[in-house]
């Protein structure tokens, strides 16, 4: 490998960091804005969680948990009204069918919520590991481009 081969190494590593750091900032804003955003849209509605929910009674529903227990109360209360039959079940001319519909409606909702808040929060991880091994190549670039025996410059950040 030719000397100029080796002294461009640590550049092009330099660059694959700042690429890996950019690119992580830009997904943990992302993820961070994704759940801030569903967070601050379901809380606009102002829903509650019934009372006789599994959990979250009384919360308004801000959170993939709360939206959750009330997408699992509304189920319930659904196959209550209709015996316990799902909207399918049900003969298309039971009056009951459209409380079914809008209890499905709702869940379906709700869950999309759910998962909203888990792609921005994956989304919003991504961007730590990226950060994390951008910064580590950083560090390595660093290193490689100090000869050995030679104290490590310091850099600015």
């Amino acid at each position: 490998m030719s000397n100029a081969a080796v002294q461009n190494k640590p550049a092009h590593i330099k660059v694959l960091a700042t690429i890996v750091l950019v690119f992580g900032v830009i997904f943990a804003v992302a993820g961070a804005g994704t759940w801030i955003a569903v967070s601050s849209n379901l809380r606009a509605e102002e829903i509650t969680v019934s009372d006789d929910a599994a959990a979250f009674g009384g919360a308004l529903v801000d959170t993939p948990w709360e939206a959750w227990a009330q997408a699992d109360i509304i189920n319930h209360h659904a196959l209550d009204a209709s015996g316990g039959k799902t909207y399918a079940e049900l003969d298309k001319e039971d009056p009951v069918r459209a409380t079914v519909m809008n209890g499905s409606f709702l869940r379906a909702s709700l869950f999309t919520s759910v998962v909203a808040f888990g792609v921005g929060l994956l989304v919003f991880g991504l961007g730590v590991v990226f950060i994390v091994t951008g910064e580590a190549l950083r560090r390595i670039a660093v290193r490689v481009e100090t000869p050995i025996g030679a104290a490590p410059v310091a850099q600015a950040v």
